[in-house]
């Protein structure tokens, strides 16, 4: 059980930084070697990589090395964990707000009818 809160949290760590995030919407679109990932970024090289080690030690992403080709691909069932996260807590957060709205309007009736 403490495993899962561990993994989230480096996940949402991994995703705290806009190069990683760009780095993933990238990757959305399909395996990429360092070179294509580190194309948009005016970052030296050993500074993508490590970003890259950041994102795949979270879980996000998997590395494989063909020949001196290092492909960087996507983990989606990774991102689906933060996603269930977060739409557990929307869920919550929704039913609190329904729960207002309920209150409001029975408070609202209430003044009305005095």
């Amino acid at each position: 059980m403490l495993e899962e809160p561990l993994a989230l949290d480096r996940m949402f760590q991994a995703l705290s930084d806009q190069s990683r995030r760009g780095m993933i919407d990238r990757l959305g679109n399909g395996p990429a070697s360092v070179t294509e990932l580190a194309q948009p970024f005016a970052m030296a090289l050993p500074t993508v990589m490590k970003h890259l080690q950041v994102l795949e030690s979270s879980g996000l992403v998997l590395s494989e090395k063909s020949g001196r080709v290092r492909t960087y691909h996507l983990r989606k069932e990774a991102l689906a964990s933060v996603e269930r996260w977060i739409t557990e807590r929307k869920a919550g957060w929704n039913r609190s707000f329904d729960r207002l709205d309920q209150f409001l309007a029975d408070t609202s009736t209430e003044t009305i009818m005095e």
